[in-house]
């Protein structure tokens, strides 16, 4: 029996750099952040290409996949006689770090909550395809969802970096605070923004995965490249769950919600993969630089808190 992957998954990390979900600079993005996150140096160009190998891309994709993150700002390359390494820039750096703090703070508990929520408004015309989709990405990674087309809601705290990140975009948006006013009428609830009901089910398809993990490596015998590419789909899956779900309140919640027991055995099982994964990583490392090999760290949640 052998670990599977996570497939069909939608990385908030990869909407966030642009990247198609899935795809080899997703991947690439999801290693930087996992096993070369602090260093200043660079991999080498063939060591990540054998580690693209392990989630079934070929040599001329993962080629083609460094040069386009190079063009777009989220890898800069630099050679040494005929050999050539990749290093994170600081923007992929932001995102990386930015994805870290999720991955610490998100489910974490919540202080008493004040009713009072966060409301930006906005247009983009219909045309403007890209721009929506980019808004959309970039307000469902900070907590928002649309309470009615470009009325979106956040229940925390998050209008000023909302607006930060539409004026990017080069989008003009109000924001507001506001809570929901009595009424004898019936009315929509700013938390029926998200179907609770399909985030609930996508919680417990992943707590069945993170289980059949734990399952495996108890009874079986794991490859390291089983590890790092269960590993690195985890994590993708874990980050867009955490884009999907806004932390709501507890109060605003149904009963026995699933995000603190996705999020324990979440860690629980990224913890067990590290090992394996890690050693992938600095045996095809260790193979063109055994310098480099030994700087490939073994991330946990500490280490990721450090990073925030």
């Amino acid at each position: 029996m052998s670990l599977k992957p996570v497939d069909g998954v939608a990385p908030a990390l990869g909407r966030m750099a642009g990247t198609r979900p899935g795809s080899p600079p997703s991947i690439l993005l999801m290693l930087f952040g996992d096993y070369w996150m602090e260093p200043s140096e660079g991999l080498p160009s063939a060591a990540l290409v054998t580690l693209l190998a392990d989630f079934g891309v070929n040599d001329a994709a993962a080629r083609a996949a460094l040069s386009r993150m190079v063009k777009r700002d989220l890898l800069s390359s630099s050679r040494t006689g005929r050999n050539t390494s990749y290093s994170a820039t600081p923007r992929t750096k932001s995102i990386l770090r930015s994805a870290s703090h999720r991955i610490v703070e998100f489910g974490s508990g919540h202080e008493s909550w004040s009713g009072e929520w966060s409301v930006v408004a906005f247009t983009i015309p219909e045309y403007s395809r890209s721009l929506r989709v980019a808004a959309r990405n970039r307000l469902e990674w900070l907590g928002f969802a649309p309470l009615y087309d470009e009325l979106w809601v956040c229940p925390h705290d998050r209008h000023e970096e909302a607006v930060r990140e539409l004026s990017a975009l080069g989008v003009e948006a109000t924001p507001l605070q506001a809570t929901v006013a009595a009424s004898s009428a019936p009315i929509r609830l700013p938390q029926s923004a998200w179907d609770l009901e399909q985030l609930s089910a996508m919680y417990e398809h992943f707590l069945e995965r993170t289980r059949a993990i734990h399952d495996v490596l108890d009874s079986t015998s794991v490859s390291p490249q089983e590890a790092i590419v269960s590993r690195t789909r985890l994590l993708e899956e874990w980050l867009d769950l955490s884009s999907r779900d806004p932390d709501l309140p507890d109060g605003l919640l149904p009963g026995d919600w699933p995000r603190t027991r996705a999020r324990d055995t979440f860690f629980e099982a990224h913890r067990a993969l590290g090992p394996l994964a890690t050693a992938r990583v600095r045996a095809v490392v260790g193979a063109i630089d055994a310098d480099l090999a030994e700087r490939i760290e073994l991330r946990a949640p500490e280490d990721w808190r450090r990073s925030t």
